[in-house]
């Protein structure tokens, strides 16, 4: 796999609350965070291990190989304290162009690291 994006930021919520969130962002009970775009389509968990990785299908139905790797790390050994969170873009392709790869790369940045943090409360 190619990487062609990568981020890495502290969310407030534990580990297992952040894996939650992306596990099952849509089951009930769960904060609403995923609001997809006209050009994406909601994606399927391609592999996990709690708390520690999440992986998801392309959000992208133009880009429909690509996964979307998420690793968690406690950002402390307090079990409430706050979530090393990074995402990684991979394809088994060819990697998008610059304007493309940074279109994509800015959605995961507002999905996680303004959306997802602002449903924990920051």
């Amino acid at each position: 796999m190619i990487e062609f994006g990568s981020r890495a930021r502290t969310l407030p919520a534990p580990p297992f609350v952040v894996w939650q969130s992306l596990a099952a962002p849509r089951r009930p009970g769960a904060r609403p965070w995923l609001k997809l775009l006209a050009d994406e389509s909601e994606p399927v968990i391609v592999e996990s291990e709690e708390p520690n990785l999440v992986v998801w299908s392309s959000l992208w139905p133009s880009r429909p190989e690509d996964r979307v790797r998420f690793e968690l790390a406690p950002v402390d050994s307090n079990r409430n304290g706050g979530t090393s969170l990074r995402f990684r873009l991979l394809t088994p392709e060819r990697a998008p162009d610059a304007s493309k790869s940074g279109h994509l790369r800015r959605r995961l940045n507002r999905l996680l690291f303004a959306d997802l943090r602002y449903s924990y409360g920051q």
